[in-house]
C-alpha cells in the first residue's frame, strides 16, 4: 500500500492506479484531484480560491432567502434551487469525484459522508420544490447543503494555503542558492548558470558573493558566513584545502575552489529534501486515524439508514423527518477536522524543530522521539570533539613551558599524525611562530626525532627514551600514569639528550555535553556510551559526563549488533552518532539521530538530523516529539468529540422530548459542530508555534539555527 502524499489516504499500488513520477520516485494518488494538487499546487490553489469565493457568494443569499422570505414560498423555493444547484454540483463536484475514486478503490473517505449528506438534503428539497404536496411540509433544506459544502471548502482552502506556505518556504530555501557561477575554463573566467557547474569544475567566488555549490578551496584565504546552513554564528576561516558549502556567503577575500558536489547532492539541496519529507510525513498515529476512518464512514452510513428506517416504520414520524434523521446523522458525524488533525501538528512540530536546527525526516520519527527510553551515544565526534587537544604540559628541566612547546611544535610540524598536529595547533594558539625542522625522522611505533637550530629534539614513549639511554624517573612514570588513567595520551619530550617534559593530549568533551546528559537522565532516559576506544579512555570520558554504562572496544560493524541486543531486551532505543562509522547502528535503532554540520549532513542514516554540534539539541528533539504527539492526541479528540457526541442526537435521542420538529434546526447544529472541531484543531496546532524547548531559552539568539534573515522569514512563514 502506498500513501497519497496530498490527502494521506492509502492507495493500492496497482498498474492502473493514479500515479506520478518525480526524480525517479513514484507517488500514488487516491484521486485525480489529489494528483492535480500535487503536480500543479499553485493552479489548484487559484481554482480552489475561485470556487470557495463563488460558493460563499451564493450561500449568503441562500441563507438570507431561507430565513427572510421576501417572495411567495413557491417562487422562493425555485430561486433557492437556482442558487443551490451550482453550489451542489459545481463547487461540491470535488466531493463527488472523491467519493467515486473511493468506490473504485473499494474504500471510503470523508468525501463519502459529505456527498451523501448534502445530496440527500438537496434532492429532498428539490422534490419539495417541484412537488410541494408530496410531503406534509413545504420547508426546504437547500441552505443546509450549501452551508456544509461552503464550510468544508473554506477548511480545505485554509489547509491548502498552509501547505502552499510550506512549499513557499522550501522555494525560499532554493532561492538562497545563487543563479550564476564563475567557472575557470582554459585559464579564462566564464559566467554560467549554476545548473551547468559540474563536479571537478574550478570556480571563483569574490567577497560578498554567495558560494554557488559545495567545493574545496584550492587558492585564497577568506572567512565565510555559514550561518544560513550550519547555524555557526561566527564566520569560519577558509584556506587551501578547506571545505566550503553552497549558498553560504564569502565575506572578505577572493577564493578559488573546485566543485565537489553539485545539484541534488549539495548540502542545501539535501536540507530542502529533508524539510519537504518532514512536511509530508505521516505518523503512525495518523495511520491509525486513517484506519479508523475506513470503518467509521460505513458505520455512520449504517447508523443513518437504521435511524431513518426505525423512525419511519417504528416511530411513525413520517417520511420527511425520517429523511432528515438520515441527513442529520450523515452531516453531524462528518469529522472534517480529522484530515488536518495530525498534519497540522506535525507541520508545526517539524517547523519548530527546523527553527532550532533539528530536522525530522518524517512524522514517524517525531512520534518515536516520545517513546525513547534508552539513548546510546557514540563517543568520538559525538560526545567528544573528535580531534585531540593538548591538555597538560609538564616541564622536567630548566626549559620553560613556552620553549618546550615551541621546540616540540617545530619537531611535530614535520609529522602528519593527529597527536603531532595537536601540539602544533596549541603552539599557534599561544602565538608561537612554528618553523619547520631542519631534519626529521619518524621512529615507527615509538615517536620521532628532529633537528632544529643545533638542538636534537625527541618526542615519544618510554621505550624510545630508554633505547636512547635516558632514564624515566619513577615520579615521571607515576605522573604519566595518572594522566593515562584520565584517558589522556602522555608523550615524553627530550632536548639534546636530556628528558625535558611531558605533553599530554586527549580528545576533549564537547561543550554542553554534560548539561545534555543530565537533562536526559532527568527525563527518565537511560544513557549509554558506545565506542571503539579502549575501556580506560572511555570510562574517563564517561566519568566526566556522568554516564554510568560504557560499552567499549566495539568495532564499527559490531555497533549494530549492540543496538539490536538492546532492542531485544524490550527497550525503545535511540542512537546518536556522527553518521559515518555509525550508519548501520543509526539504521538499526528505533530512532537514529545524526549529529553534525557541514557536508556530512546528507550522509546520515538517522531519522533526525541535528544541524549543529550541540548535544542539547538531542534533548530538544525528545521534548518536541513529546509535545507534538500530545498535540496530535488533543487534535484527534477534538476532531471526533464534537461530531460523534452528537450522533445520538441526530439519530433521534431528543425526539421524545422535543418532537420530530427538532430536525428543523439540527442541521445547523451539525454545521456548527463541524466548524468548531476544525477551528479547535487548527488553533491547538498553532499553539505549538509558541513552544520553545527548554534549552532554546538558554541559548543566545545568535546561536540559534538559521539566524540569517532570509531563513528566519522562511520558518516564520512555515509556522
Amino acid at each position: 500500500m502506498a500513501k497519497d502524499p496530498v490527502c494521506g489516504m492509502f492507495v493500492e499500488e496497482k498498474p492502473d492506479a493514479i500515479q506520478h513520477t518525480v526524480d525517479g520516485r513514484e507517488y500514488f494518488f487516491c484521486s485525480t484531484q489529489c494528483l492535480n494538487e500535487f503536480t500543479a499546487p499553485e493552479k489548484e490553489l487559484r481554482k480552489l480560491k475561485m470556487v470557495t469565493a463563488a460558493s460563499i457568494a451564493l450561500t449568503i443569499p441562500v441563507v438570507i432567502l431561507t430565513y427572510i422570505m421576501f417572495l411567495p414560498i413557491e417562487v422562493n423555493n425555485f430561486i433557492l434551487l437556482a442558487l443551490a444547484t451550482p453550489i451542489q454540483f459545481w463547487a461540491g463536484w470535488r466531493f463527488y469525484k472523491g467519493t467515486w475514486d473511493a468506490v473504485k478503490a473499494k474504500a471510503s473517505n470523508m468525501d463519502t459522508l459529505i456527498a451523501i449528506g448534502t445530496t440527500a438534503a438537496y434532492l429532498y428539497s428539490t422534490v419539495v420544490t417541484f412537488l410541494p404536496t408530496a410531503f406534509p411540509f413545504e420547508g426546504v433544506y437547500f441552505e443546509t447543503a450549501a452551508i456544509i459544502i461552503t464550510l468544508i471548502l473554506i477548511g480545505r482552502l485554509l489547509e491548502t494555503r498552509t501547505k502552499e506556505k510550506a512549499s513557499s518556504a522550501v522555494r525560499k530555501l532554493l532561492d538562497l542558492q545563487p543563479r550564476m557561477a564563475r567557472i575557470i575554463k582554459d585559464g579564462k573566467e566564464e559566467e554560467v548558470p549554476v545548473e551547468q557547474v559540474h563536479e571537478g569544475d574550478l570556480f571563483v567566488v569574490r567577497p560578498g558573493e554567495r558560494i554557488p555549490t559545495d567545493g574545496t578551496v584550492t587558492e585564497g584565504i577568506s572567512s565565510v558566513d555559514e550561518s544560513a546552513v550550519t547555524g555557526e554564528s561566527i564566520p569560519v576561516d577558509k584556506s587551501a584545502g578547506s571545505e566550503i558549502i553552497g549558498a553560504t556567503i564569502n565575506k572578505s577575500g577572493l577564493l578559488k575552489a573546485r566543485a565537489t558536489k553539485v545539484g541534488q547532492d549539495t548540502v542545501l539541496s539535501q536540507i530542502i529534501a529533508l524539510v519537504e519529507e518532514a512536511r509530508t510525513g505521516k505518523a503512525p498515529m495518523q495511520k491509525m486515524a486513517d484506519h479508523v476512518a475506513k470503518y467509521f464512514v460505513p458505520a455512520v452510513v449504517a447508523v443513518a439508514v437504521s435511524s431513518a428506517l426505525a423512525w419511519y416504520f417504528i416511530g411513525g414520524i413520517g417520511l420527511t423527518f425520517s429523511l432528515l434523521a438520515f441527513v442529520s446523522v450523515i452531516i453531524i458525524a462528518c469529522p472534517c477536522a480529522l484530515g488536518i488533525a495530525t498534519p497540522a501538528a506535525l507541520m508545526m512540530g517539524a517547523g519548530k524543530g527546523a527553527e532550532n536546527g533539528i530536522l525530522f525526516k518524517g512524522g514517524e520519527h517525531l512520534e518515536m522521539a516520545r517513546k525513547v527510553r534508552t539513548v546510546v551515544f557514540d563517543k568520538t565526534g559525538t560526545l567528544t570533539k573528535g580531534q585531540p587537544e593538548v591538555t597538560d604540559i609538564i616541564t622536567l628541566s630548566d626549559v620553560g613551558e613556552q620553549e618546550l612547546l615551541r621546540l616540540a611544535a617545530i619537531a611535530e610540524s614535520g609529522s602528519e599524525h593527529p597527536l603531532g598536529q595537536a601540539v602544533v595547533r596549541k603552539a599557534k594558539e599561544q602565538g608561537i611562530v612554528v618553523a619547520g625542522p631542519e631534519s626529521f625522522e619518524a621512529v615507527s611505533g615509538h615517536g620521532l626525532r628532529a633537528g632544529y637550530a643545533g638542538h636534537t629534539i625527541m618526542i615519544g614513549n618510554r621505550k624510545m627514551m630508554a633505547d636512547s639511554g635516558m632514564v624515566v624517573a619513577e615520579q615521571v612514570s607515576s605522573a604519566m600514569g595518572r594522566l593515562e588513567i584520565e584517558g589522556k595520551t602522555a608523550t615524553l619530550v627530550s632536548i639534546d639528550g636530556r628528558l625535558s617534559g611531558v605533553i599530554a593530549m586527549a580528545d576533549t568533551v564537547k561543550e554542553n555535553a554534560r548539561e545534555a546528559i543530565d537533562a536526559l537522565k532527568q527525563m527518565g532516559i537511560e544513557v549509554i556510551m558506545l565506542t571503539g576506544d579502549n575501556e580506560r579512555t572511555a570510562k574517563a570520558i564517561a566519568t566526566k559526563l556522568g554516564i554510568d554504562r560504557v560499552i567499549a572496544q566495539v568495532l564499527p560493524q559490531q555497533k549494530e549488533e549492540v543496538i539490536a541486543k538492546l532492542k531485544s531486551e524490550g527497550r525503545v532505543v535511540a542512537m546518536v552518532g556522527d553518521g559515518i562509522n555509525d550508519a548501520p547502528a543509526l539504521a538499526r535503532a528505533d530512532l537514529g539521530i545524526a549529529i553534525g554540520s557541514g557536508t556530512d549532513v546528507a550522509k546520515e542514516t538517522g531519522g533526525i538530523i541535528l544541524i549543529k554540534n550541540d548535544l542539547r539539541d538531542v534533548v530538544s528533539a525528545f521534548e518536541l516529539g513529546r509535545k507534538t504527539v500530545s498535540k496530535i492526541k488533543q487534535n484527534l479528540f477534538w476532531a471526533f468529540a464534537y461530531n460523534t457526541g452528537l450522533i445520538p442526537v441526530a439519530a433521534g435521542a431528543l425526539v421524545p422530548f422535543f418532537g420530530a420538529e427538532m430536525y428543523g434546526w439540527l442541521p445547523f447544529l451539525a454545521a456548527g459542530a463541524m466548524a468548531m472541531s476544525s477551528v479547535s484543531v487548527v488553533s491547538n496546532s498553532l499553539l505549538l508555534g509558541r513552544y520553545r524547548p527548554s534549552f532554546a531559552a538558554t541559548k543566545p539568539r545568535n546561536e540559534q539555527i538559521y539566524t540569517d534573515k532570509e531563513l528566519k522569514e522562511v520558518y516564520t512563514e512555515a509556522r
